[in-house]
């Protein structure tokens, strides 16, 4: 049996895709993304459905969080961004912990964003 590579997607036919920067604001620190990320998840289904949040692609940077400032990045279909926002605006707990999601930015270069979430500014 010959095995042969799958050839690659055209950058053409690739879905394009952009990264949101957020911050969690909340009385105290969330040091694990993975409660951050199923908070994401859950609500993003609460509010645009399971097909909804298929199409959006959603996808959350664990390697980009800074625990320190309670930011991160989320990986999104550029075709969903605001609903994905809209999203976030009704994540209100993390846990117990009542929480603000705030968007910082939105980007279709990863580089430019982990700027934004390492800096105070």
């Amino acid at each position: 049996m010959v095995k042969t590579k799958l050839k690659p997607i055209l950058p053409s036919l690739r879905e394009k895709k952009r990264y949101i920067a957020f911050e969690v604001i909340s009385k105290e620190r969330i040091k694990d993304i993975s409660k951050v990320s199923n908070a994401i998840w859950d609500f993003s289904l609460q509010f645009l459905g399971r097909l909804g949040t298929a199409k959006a692609g959603i996808m959350v940077l664990n390697n980009k969080w800074n625990p320190e400032l309670q930011r991160g990045i989320i990986k999104v279909s550029h075709k969903h961004v605001d609903a994905v926002k809209a999203s976030l605006m009704f994540a209100n707990k993390i846990d117990d912990t009542k929480v603000i999601f705030r968007s910082l930015g939105v980007s279709g270069i990863l580089n430019k964003l982990s700027k934004k979430i390492s800096s105070e500014a």
